[in-house]
């Protein structure tokens, strides 16, 4: 049985990682809503831009310059590029581990492709890299500051590759920030760009021809398509850290009662045992 000593030392060990885990958890809650608000303030844009380039696409639908744009023209997916956006650390419950997962899933549904990664984030990085993948592009830092000038050239290198014919497809694996409590994983193909889905179309009266709007708002929508994964991803990393501290604090407080209660039935027993044995002297010199 473990002296009242180690007791006491172990319930002071485990109040002070409370402290840290209540502190991270304040620190996550800040961030979050700072991350929050970028989030809410980009998607209105992404979501018009992703509107007003579908009905452009409608309308060069029928021009032989569209069809043979690299950036909308489907073929096989013999060489795919997939961008892995994890965090730089850990202490956030399963966020890296449901990505790392579904980028692993990913890999094996494509067994006859080459896939290449480029990945977003320490976590991912370090994963994969441990197991010999295809890695040929790495950034770090990127969530401390996700700012667009930071976020473009990443989308800028990938445009240009399929412009370039060295690969087929782009998907983006990351996690979409949808309440402090939930995430939603998210694995998306965001070149070739998929032509417009049924629906309502708006019929705009074109300075420029179709196909030059095209060639400029495509690079330009797949950036925002990148810089608006990161935003999410940053949000949803710092929501998972605040719910995974919330949660090692609760548990920090359950073991502290549990120690305290077996503490207080250690020095109960030890008293007892003392009171017995000064009564049992006592009778002895009877």
């Amino acid at each position: 049985m473990p002296s009242l000593i180690d007791i006491r030392r172990r319930i002071r060990s485990v109040k002070n990682t409370q402290q840290i885990t209540k502190a991270m958890k304040m620190v996550s809650a800040a961030k979050l809503r700072r991350a929050q608000d970028r989030v809410v303030a980009a998607r209105p844009y992404a979501a018009m831009l992703r509107q007003t380039l579908s009905n452009v696409i409608a309308a060069a639908a029928d021009s032989e310059e569209s069809a043979n744009s690299p950036l909308l023209a489907n073929r096989p997916e013999n060489r795919i590029l997939l961008l892995l956006l994890t965090s730089d650390r850990g202490l956030a419950g399963a966020f890296n581990g449901n990505l790392i997962k579904a980028a692993q899933r990913f890999l094996e549904e494509h067994p006859n492709a080459t896939i290449e990664m480029e990945t977003l984030g320490r976590k991912g990085r370090d994963f994969f890299r441990r197991r010999n993948a295809k890695i040929t592009g790495e950034y770090l830092d990127l969530y401390s500051k996700p700012t667009y000038d930071r976020i473009a050239p990443i989308a800028k290198n990938v445009v240009q590759r399929m412009q370039d014919d060295e690969i087929d497809a782009v998907y983006l694996v990351y996690n979409e920030f949808k309440s402090v409590m939930s995430q939603k994983l998210t694995v998306t193909r965001i070149l070739p760009v998929a032509p417009p889905e049924g629906g309502e179309r708006i019929e705009y009266i074109f300075e420029q021809t179709p196909e030059q709007l095209l060639a400029s708002m495509l690079p330009r929508y797949v950036e925002i398509q990148v810089f608006s994964a990161v935003l999410e991803s940053a949000a949803a990393e710092h929501a998972a850290r605040m719910t995974a501290m919330d949660a090692a604090s609760s548990n920090a407080a359950d073991v502290i009662e549990s120690l305290t209660l077996f503490m207080n039935r250690v020095r109960q027993a030890s008293i007892t045992r003392e009171i017995i044995e000064v009564v049992s002297g006592a009778s002895a010199l009877e």
